[in-house]
């Protein structure tokens, strides 16, 4: 196995594990009260769109050939440190 496929297997499962926490704030988000509700959904917005720019950028990882991965790595590596940092600010915030 190559250092793209390893390194695109890692951002895969953190992608995935990403996501699952989203839907996870978004189903508090549905219980939470009305007022508390516009706040977390609009936080949850824009996760999704932090979410859907990683999900670009691993796309373009796939798509990389072998000498032009390594180009990706570090705008896939701040993609992916904004998206985590943005949702544990989140879900911070909805305890």
């Amino acid at each position: 196995m190559s250092k793209k496929e390893i390194y695109q297997q890692k951002l895969q499962a953190q992608f995935d594990q990403l996501s699952a926490e989203i839907d996870t704030l978004k189903a508090k988000a549905d219980n939470a009260e009305a007022d508390a509700q516009l706040e977390y959904h609009k936080e949850i917005k824009e996760l999704r769109s932090m979410q859907e720019a990683a999900s670009n950028k691993l796309a373009e990882l796939k798509d990389a050939g072998d000498d032009a991965w390594e180009d990706l790595k570090a705008g896939l590596d701040g993609a992916w440190n904004t998206l985590g940092n943005a949702l544990k600010s989140a879900t911070a915030r909805f305890k």
